[in-house]
């Protein structure tokens, strides 16, 4: 099991990925909107999403789990 964490505090602009969807190492999972500008959190490893924890408006600090991976 993998967790992909905020890599910054922001609020969720985009989520990329859906429970179920298969993960490449590398890919965009959830887009983040912080001081106007947009950052991509992107999957350090590859995998199954099992849980989605956030949705979008949410507020995230840095270092929260965003996305679950088997």
């Amino acid at each position: 099991m993998s967790d992909v964490r905020a890599s910054m505090a922001g609020t969720v602009f985009q989520v990329l990925v859906a429970v179920g969807d298969s993960v490449q190492a590398g890919q965009d999972v959830v887009v983040l909107e912080s001081m106007k500008m947009e950052v991509p959190v992107t999957s350090e490893s590859s995998g199954t999403v099992r849980e989605v924890r956030i949705a979008v408006g949410d507020f995230v600090n840095e270092e929260d789990v965003l996305v679950v991976l088997d």
